[in-house]
């Protein structure tokens, strides 16, 4: 493994948050989970080289203490930020983030820190995917924390209003239902500014995740119809596009994140992502079956990355 974040001080130009650059595009992630074989840094560090060098543009990872607690036990975990940690020094270009990070399972001045240091080591690479989180009852019932969904979106709500203050790295005072702040400044801010892209996450037809998500900058959205690792409707992709757009405040592009397993032949790949795109997708997340064997081991997940990312680039 190479090192190749740039070294500390270097200038970094971006776009802002959430805006595509004009090269606009769709673009193509890898997606693993924070287990098995991927609890291993050097794991996600050998997934992340190769997968720049391959032609893609991300990787994410899950962010989970505990999942399935049945099907996962004595399966190890890893720290999601150590093993994005590890990512960012093996590579120079790649977006890094989770997907997703439940926001009301940790500290928000903590999580702040860990995602401005992040951003900071890899040069402004930092994409934040926020969410409830779940299972519900394995992450939070476990460790004696509330199971209450209505509680738990409003800590996550509090909590991404608190990230977007810390990150400026002006002072921050705040008095909410949830977290209260004394005047406190977390230095150093971001590299990218005025913050990280952040995107959302949530169950589709459900409306208040993507409420949520049309006041930040993108939406990565689950669907009721089709599990992790399984393509998304077309027709379901347009009316959650269309409700986003209309209760969309801010100007500017919006990224929408799809992702499934797509066909190793080109052809048939574009086929899938073609008609997505144009219903409004901007990434696709390239993952495994969530009921797969080859869901949590490097073996398979390399060959795929490997492989490359399907040939569809254009976006209308």
């Amino acid at each position: 493994m190479r090192l190749r974040a740039p070294p500390p001080g270097k200038e970094i130009r971006l776009s802002p948050a959430g805006v595509v650059p004009d090269d606009a595009r769709v673009r193509y992630s890898i997606n693993i989970p924070n287990f098995g074989d991927f609890a291993d840094p050097r794991a996600v560090a050998r997934v992340a080289e190769a997968a720049e060098d391959a032609g893609w543009d991300g990787l994410f990872v899950w962010d989970h203490v505990v999942h399935d607690k049945r099907e996962r036990h004595g399966q190890p975990f890893g720290d999601p930020w150590m093993l994005l940690t590890a990512a960012a020094l093996a590579t120079s270009r790649l977006r890094l983030g989770t997907l997703v990070t439940p926001v009301a399972r940790r500290r928000p001045e903590q999580l702040a820190r860990q995602v401005a240091t992040l951003d900071a080591l890899s040069g402004g690479r930092v994409i934040f995917s926020a969410g409830i989180g779940g299972p519900i009852e394995d992450e939070f019932g476990s460790f004696g924390d509330t199971t209450d969904a209505v509680v738990l979106a409003q800590r996550l709500d509090e909590g991404l209003g608190l990230l977007d203050r810390y990150w400026s790295g002006e002072p921050v005072t705040h008095e909410g239902r949830h977290y209260r702040v004394r005047d406190v400044e977390l230095l150093p801010a971001t590299v990218q500014q005025p913050r990280p892209p952040v995107w959302i996450g949530g169950f589709w037809p459900h409306r208040r995740p993507m409420l949520r998500a049309a006041r930040w900058d993108g939406v990565v959205p689950l669907f009721k119809s089709a599990t992790h690792g399984y393509p998304p409707a077309v027709e379901e992709v347009r009316e959650l596009v269309a409700f986003v757009r209309e209760h969309r405040e801010r100007t500017g592009p919006f990224e929408v994140v799809l992702g499934g397993v797509s066909p190793g032949d080109p052809a048939e790949a574009r086929e899938l992502v073609e008609p997505l795109a144009e219903a409004g997708a901007t990434w696709w997340d390239e993952r495994q079956l969530q009921r797969s064997d080859d869901l949590h081991r490097l073996g398979p997940v390399l060959r795929r990355v490997e492989q490359g990312p399907p040939g569809y680039r254009a976006r209308s």
